[in-house]
């Protein structure tokens, strides 16, 4: 069985790409994140010929997830139970305050595919240590954990991956001065990291296919992603019987490479 999760950075925009890469790394399960569109919109006839069902779920031009499976679908969660709000109402959608702008987020999709209870995540980005924003992303993994912690209490073959915008090690940064005071990489972040690991999830990391970290994302400017200047976000936690399967796992560079790609590069992981 092969998983794969990949932020594409708008479906739309990145449509052919998404179909001609499914079609050539043929992928049982796909994790997306920042679909950008809605969950109506979303392309499942395009990617229903490939031979995967679709739960997508998407509000607008920001966020959304989606998983695709070749492998089976069932027991659909659009988000999680306990999704903080911007404001912290404890059981509200998602939220986050814009200038004259309140509307729900998309940022998590499960359901079982293949046996495997799989959860689609597109972590907030956190802005500034200092922003209201970051009290959020903290609040949103500490939901996250005990959402996931409850399903572990069930569910002995689990996957929560995608773009978690926290790079867990110095290591998984190409240039750790140039993240001193940033977002992404502050001990609050990584703890939260840790206390998803604490519930007994493994991180799966890629083997590195160009220099000796595994990076995921390198940013469009400055040439990034020719000098390697990039970052381990986007990431695959696996409960103890899923790990136990792997059997590879790689970043797939070759799909970061050429006209109009996403910031991102799919991370693949191939199970027994």
């Amino acid at each position: 069985m092969r998983l794969a999760t990949w932020n594409v950075n708008s479906v739309k925009a990145r449509l052919p790409r998404l179909l001609e890469w499914l079609d050539q790394a043929k992928p049982d399960i796909v994790c997306l994140q920042e679909i950008k569109t809605t969950t109506a919109l979303f392309p499942e006839a395009e990617v229903a010929e490939l031979g995967y069902q679709t739960a997508a779920y998407g509000d607008g031009r920001w966020n959304g997830v989606a998983l695709l499976s070749a492998v089976g679908l069932d027991d659909v969660s659009p988000g999680f139970p306990g999704e903080p709000s911007y404001e912290g109402e404890p059981d509200a959608l998602t939220l986050i305050d814009e200038p004259g702008l309140r509307k729900p987020e998309a940022r998590a999709v499960g359901a079982n595919c293949g046996g495997i209870r799989i959860w689609s995540l597109y972590a907030p980005n956190g802005r500034t240590p200092e922003s209201a924003h970051y009290a959020y992303k903290l609040r949103w993994f500490a939901a996250l954990r005990t959402a996931l912690e409850a399903e572990l209490s069930h569910e002995a073959q689990l996957v929560a991956c995608g773009d978690f915008n926290v790079a867990p090690t110095d290591d998984d940064v190409w240039d750790r001065a140039v993240f001193v005071g940033s977002t992404h990489v502050t001990p609050p972040e990584r703890q939260a990291l840790a206390d998803l690991r604490a519930l007994g999830l493994h991180d799966v990391v890629p083997t590195p296919m160009k220099g000796p970290h595994p990076f995921t994302y390198w940013d469009y400017r400055a040439g990034a992603f020719g000098k390697n200047n990039g970052m381990r976000i986007d990431l695959v936690y696996a409960t103890e019987a899923v790990a136990g399967r792997v059997r590879g796992a790689y970043v797939d560079r070759e799909a970061r490479k050429g006209k109009g790609p996403s910031d991102h590069a799919p991370v693949v992981v191939d199970l027994s």
